[in-house]
């Protein structure tokens, strides 16, 4: 972990609501791993405010990639940003996705901007696998193309029906595990936590293994102020408190209690 003062080098729009940011952070972009975040000061604030965390979206090149959406007062205030503009950022922090089983299939489950990291574990893992990806709207979907290009399979559901099935992306995982009763699939999921509970509880019931990035609000981004606890479950069955920023975002679906 590093604090690093990060040159924006280029932003885009990618819908009305969506936008990707990279960085020039090579000290942050060498270390950054799948499924961990950074800690983002967002200038304009006053100096008491709070960073924002933000999943990594690539890293590659000393670049750092994210992918955010305007939702409040400091989100609202990126898109301002301009190229030489300087970002004082902590990362990467807490512990992402492990590497891909080799003997199987990754499958991975995105809902909204869930997705982003899951397209930097597909960059990294080398492997051909299937997307699920689930959103309330088209303007809603994000980063298809990067697995398209990697040789994935992409499935998709909408809530309302705008882009591919009409449904929600458990939908979807319902008729791909009923389909592929000859694959052993290893999940990977990151989006909102009733999507992952969801996810989590199909995973055990089929017996695979799935590793679930929490989606929770992360104040301090390294374990000190304990606004992200959540109630694990040990190998032995016994439990203890975690802090997502710390001790995870991601955690097999075994270990976490609803």
């Amino acid at each position: 972990m590093v604090v690093y003062d990060a040159i924006v080098k280029r932003q885009s729009q990618l819908t009305a609501q969506y936008y990707q940011l990279i960085l020039e952070a090579p000290a942050v972009a060498e270390q950054a791993r799948p499924g961990q975040f950074v800690h983002v000061k967002v200038n304009g604030l006053d100096d008491a405010a709070l960073r924002r965390p933000f999943s990594i979206y690539n890293a590659a090149d000393g670049m750092l990639a994210i992918v955010y959406k305007t939702v409040g007062r400091g989100t609202a205030l990126l898109p301002l940003l301009r190229v030489g503009d300087v970002l004082s950022v902590i990362g990467p922090l807490g512990n992402g996705f492990p590497e891909v089983s080799a003997d199987c299939v990754p499958l991975a489950i995105g809902g909204g901007y869930g997705v982003a990291p899951l397209s930097f574990l597909a960059r990294k893992s080398g492997r051909r696998g299937t997307l699920l990806v689930g959103a309330r709207t088209e303007n809603d979907l994000l980063c298809l193309d990067d697995f398209e290009e990697l040789g994935w399979d992409v499935m998709v559901t909408t809530q309302d029906g705008s882009q591919g099935a009409q449904g929600v992306v458990t939908d979807l995982l319902d008729g791909w595990l009923a389909k592929h009763k000859d694959v052993v699939p290893e999940v990977f999921a990151c989006g909102p936590s009733g999507m992952l509970q969801a996810v989590g509880e199909r995973a055990l019931g089929a017996g695979i293994k799935a590793w679930l990035s929490l989606d929770r609000r992360m104040i301090c981004g390294v374990g000190a102020c304990l606004a992200c606890v959540q109630q694990l479950r040990r190998p032995d069955g016994s439990e203890w408190t975690g802090r997502v920023c710390h001790d995870g975002p991601v955690f097999e679906a075994r270990e976490v209690i609803w």
